[in-house]
């Protein structure tokens, strides 16, 4: 019983104070509805796919600059907030979503990691301008409460977890809450986790993940946490599944998953031709002198030239074959 004390006053008055916040930074419902309604073929609003979509391209920026976690939940917490008390066009979801992650970013960044707006637009491949930013970040502060310290399901994330590696015993069965942020911008990428409370939706991918350790001692403090916040059990068991449903899509070898995903680069016919003209153009090597020449040494001399350096593919000679390339590519070429 004196384990079950580890969640001390301290910490449950901060849970309750970041739980009495958390309902100013939460989407409107009667947005997040439209949303889902809306059809990818209707220009008049967003989408869910729609959105999505963004989203998913937002985290493969922010894995791009090297931003934190933070970051990333900050900018999706902006943006849908901001998607459900404005009446969007599809068209403008690109700049809105850009400068949701740079109002995060400069926030949560320490300055110098900050990207420039010309360089984020740069990257992110988009065709409006520093000044059309700029006006946009404008607008988003002045429509939403633009908080640092905004409380979203990674606040209770990193206030949970805490309380469960006090306990020697489970230490090492315990996820690290690196895989439990990960899981959370995974699920971030569907707007359904828009809907849940940022509180259960902490507390529900903490008891999905720990479901699997069958562990008593886990399973009693995350009740204790249910009963201090008033999380019903159904409602904890409903974001619990959905949470089980979106991590086997996302384990899935079918998930292309945004954080691996590659930068594609659109450039004009032109650039292509001189990228082309380029590669063919590759300087010749030098001439290697006949004099020094051993046939006895070739097989050592292949070997250093091929070990100089490791390779991203494999050892030398594995054609490819390593864990650098996806299965279906292996596939594919056999």
């Amino acid at each position: 019983m004196r384990i079950l004390q580890a969640i001390d006053s301290v910490l449950l008055k901060e849970l309750k104070s970041c739980r009495a916040k958390e309902y100013n930074f939460l989407p409107r419902e009667t947005g997040l509805r439209m949303m889902e309604s809306a059809s990818t073929e209707n220009h008049s609003g967003v989408s869910a796919k729609c959105r999505d979509t963004r989203v998913e391209e937002l985290w493969g920026l922010t894995s791009f600059f090297g931003y934190s976690t933070q970051t990333f939940v900050q900018a999706v917490n902006l943006l849908d907030r901001f998607l459900t008390i404005m009446k969007v066009q599809p068209k403008h979801l690109p700049c809105i979503g850009v400068c949701c992650l740079h109002i995060a970013a400069k926030m949560v960044e320490e300055e110098n990691n900050v990207s420039p707006t010309h360089e984020l637009i740069r990257i992110s491949q988009s065709k409006f301008t520093v000044s059309d930013l700029c006006r946009m970040e404008k607008i988003i502060s002045e429509k939403l409460s633009v908080e640092p310290e905004a409380v979203t399901a990674l606040t209770f994330l990193r206030l949970y977890y805490p309380t469960f590696t006090f306990l020697p015993a489970e230490r090492e069965e315990i996820p690290s809450i690196g895989r439990l942020e990960a899981q959370l911008k995974a699920c971030l990428c569907r707007l359904v986790f828009s809907k849940a409370k940022p509180s259960v939706l902490a507390l529900s991918l903490i008891a999905q993940e720990f479901e699997a350790l069958q562990s008593i001692t886990l399973s009693k403090i995350v009740q204790q946490f249910q009963r201090h916040l008033k999380i019903s059990d159904s409602e904890l068991l409903h974001w619990k599944e959905l949470v089980a449903e979106c991590m086997t899509e996302y384990c899935s070898s079918e998930c292309n998953k945004p954080d691996n995903k590659k930068l594609v680069w659109i450039v004009s016919r032109r650039t292509a031709q001189n990228l082309k003209a380029n590669h063919v153009s590759v300087p010749g090597l030098p001439t290697i002198p006949e004099g020094i020449w051993d046939e006895s040494e070739s097989e050592d001399s292949c070997e250093d030239m091929s070990c100089g350096e490791e390779s991203p593919c494999g050892s030398p000679g594995s054609d490819g074959e390593g864990a650098f390339f996806p299965s279906a590519f292996v596939n594919r070429k056999k």
